[in-house]
């Protein structure tokens, strides 16, 4: 049966159908019906559970029905391990989590076949939407009784039930894994010292089989099981205690994903086994059974799930990427007027630099090279241009709003002080005035540069230094009403993309502690000597951040659009300094009475639409990781926005200008 056949299908039907003896695909395939016959059109929780009554009712009144029931279910427990389900359901096979996404995409790629003994398997192919959990969670005690009595009739023995043992089982497994994940080197050498020296997990295989003695051989009073249970309580909430010291050791010591991976684990075993001691106490078994597989159909929608493993686990390293880069980003900002100055001076010395960039561009776009040997070569050429900037304290201004929005969102971290709105708005007012005077800078000295040096290429060669066409071709670039202005966000992107490599560089370096093995490894410091190691070991911790942001940036401006091309994309990149530059290459090249063509200025017109673009779609998207690394929330937005708006109608020129000391 299917679709609305299925939906229509009567109890008497679907018991008439059941047979024990089938083969395994088939019993299988006839649980997962029933259960798609329960939920039916899944508009009401109400509905299903008629549905479910409506079958006890009719197996209660069919005793050869009944008897078919009862040897399916006692085939079904008999062939498929639940244990497997309640202890290992929702972790990662593996504790590593590359293996763990491979596997989420195969869950979601490929569909699962019935014919399989592993319960787990079994259980999301019968119970594989958020509204089994709907109405799981609403059976009443009474119904679950009546259906409990079908499958699995009380034979008035007393004594420890299969479901008894099957939980803990399940407790022994989860048990065996947090005893493994805690004993890791790379886990246990990062916890705190106590914790370390108070060996949480060393008795709490011990404290298992105490418990699983306590209820297997029961006495009349309840004296001894109770220790039992609230001494496993304790020992599990010390080995939680003792894993979390280790996030501590992540906030000097730089995040690895993986361990922030392990330790998930760990914590969601701990509390797995905490729900398994729950239904095994409970006085309402059944009920809490049922409340137990509700939960665990909401652990099998995120097991599928690859946005949450990638967002849960990525969280902590968005936190620090976003912290490193505040550190940097406190520097591009400037609050007064010297500063102000500064500013422009730097920016100044990058456009200058920018400017012999921009020709270099153009001498390899005139070697002709294939698609990706020109991409490289370009990327070269703006990974050495971004290299010089940053050894010559110089600035590009289009840099700056990745590193300066995670600046921008740590104040945020105070926002219920008095007057913290307030103040964070003249940090914004501060932090547009940096980026207008850095554009500024780079511009009005890349232009001039570069028609200065393309008129001295041609008066010493006798030829522009670029050819009319090349000329035509940037000036058709760069109008308005094309693709110009989706090419400046794109890079945007790219500006926001290298910040995170950055970011990640930089922790990847203090995670594996290179800094201290470039000052103390005898091979280094045998050839550097002991004082020249420590120095680079100083300058590298201070600045590979800026390495790997410069360098990245620049393959990516040169290598992005060549692979585009490679998949027909037509994607290509707009820097407002390189955009500038090559405007002024193209005066110089047509020149003068280029000043009268409407080509000219609408390219002209488009310079500045390009650097806001370059530096607001940038600042927006490291901003909205700060803001989420700091946990801002919808409210304090708001607030800020409102506030914001507030002070552009009152004092625009804040934003432009800095004010005159008083």
């Amino acid at each position: 049966m299917s679709g609305t056949r299925l939906r229509d299908a009567s109890p008497q039907s679907l018991l008439a159908t059941l047979d024990p003896s089938a083969p395994l695909a088939r019993r299988h395939l006839w649980l997962i019906g029933f259960l798609a016959w329960v939920r039916g059109d899944r508009r009401s929780v109400d509905g299903a559970l008629a549905r479910l009554q409506r079958f006890v009712e009719a197996a209660e009144g069919d005793a050869q029905a009944r008897a078919r029931l009862q040897a399916w279910w006692t085939t079904l427990v008999g062939t498929v391990d639940i244990t497997t389900l309640l202890a290992d359901f929702g972790f990662a096979p593996r504790t590593a989590l590359a293996s763990e996404m491979a596997e989420r995409l195969r869950y979601k790629l490929l569909p699962g076949s019935p014919e399989t003994i592993d319960a787990s398997e079994l259980f999301m192919l019968a119970l594989p939407t958020d509204f089994d959990a709907q109405w799981l969670a609403a059976l009443d005690e009474p119904l679950l009784e009546r259906l409990l009595a079908l499958l699995a009739p009380d034979d008035g023995t007393g004594g420890t039930t299969r479901w008894q043992q099957s939980l803990l089982d399940a407790i022994t497994y989860c048990a065996g894994q947090i005893l493994s994940t805690g004993f890791a080197p790379e886990l246990r050498l990062r916890m705190a010292g106590a914790a370390r020296d108070a060996q949480p997990f060393h008795a709490l295989i011990r404290d298992v089989e105490s418990l699983r003695v306590e209820v297997l051989h029961q006495l009349r009073t309840t004296d001894r099981l109770d220790e039992a249970v609230l001494r496993l309580r304790e020992r599990l909430e010390a080995c939680r205690a003792a894993a979390a010291t280790v996030y501590a050791h992540f906030e000097d010591n730089g995040i690895s994903v993986g361990l922030v991976f392990r330790l998930r684990q760990l914590r969601e075993r701990i509390l797995r086994v905490r729900d398994l001691l729950d239904c095994l106490l409970s006085p309402t078994p059944a009920t809490s059974a049922a409340r137990l597989m509700a939960r665990l159909v909401t652990v099998g929608r995120e097991r599928r799930s690859l946005r949450a493993l990638v967002a849960s686990n990525s969280s902590l390293l968005a936190a620090k990427v976003a912290e490193r880069s505040a550190e940097t980003g406190e520097h591009y900002i400037t609050r007064t007027g010297a500063e102000y100055g500064a500013m422009v001076a730097k920016a100044a010395g990058g456009g200058f630099v920018m400017a012999f960039t921009t020709l270099m561009k153009f001498g390899i776009a005139a070697l002709a090279l294939s698609t990706f040997w020109g991409g490289f070569w370009a990327g070269v050429n703006y990974s050495v241009s971004f290299v010089l900037v940053m050894l010559l304290h110089c600035t590009v201004a289009t840099k700056q709003p990745a590193m300066t929005a995670p600046a921008m969102a740590a104040k945020l971290k105070e926002l219920q002080t008095p007057d913290a709105i307030e103040s964070f708005v003249d940090e914004v007012t501060h932090l547009v005035r940096s980026q207008v005077a850095a554009v500024l800078g780079n511009v009005l000295v890349v232009f001039p540069a570069v028609v200065g040096l393309t008129q001295g290429i041609a008066w010493v060669s006798g030829a522009p230094a670029i050819s009319p066409a090349e000329a035509r071709h940037v000036l058709h670039s760069l109008q308005l009403f094309g693709p110009s202005l989706l090419f400046a966000a794109f890079t945007g992107v790219l500006l926001f993309a290298s910040s995170i490599i950055a970011g990640w560089a930089e922790n990847w370096f203090v995670l594996h502690r290179l800094d201290s093995a470039m000052e103390y490894n005898p091979r280094i410091t045998r050839w550097l000597g002991t004082e020249r190691a420590a120095r680079w070991a100083r300058f590298w911790r201070d600045n590979l951040s800026g390495f790997a942001a410069n360098v990245s940036l620049g393959f990516m401006l040169g290598l992005v659009p060549a692979f585009a091309a490679f998949f027909g994309l037509g994607l290509d990149v707009r820097h407002v300094t390189l955009s500038t530059g090559q405007l002024g290459a193209a005066l110089t090249a047509l020149g003068t009475s280029t000043l009268h063509e409407p080509a000219f200025w609408w390219a002209a017109a488009t310079l500045p639409f390009i650097g806001a673009l370059n530096v607001s779609v940038s600042f927006y998207l490291a901003f909205r990781l700060a803001l989420r690394a700091h946990s801002v929330t919808r409210v304090e937005r708001a607030r800020i926005t409102a506030a914001l708006r507030s002070r552009l109608r009152s004092a625009p020129m804040q934003f432009f200008v800095p004010r005159r000391a008083a």
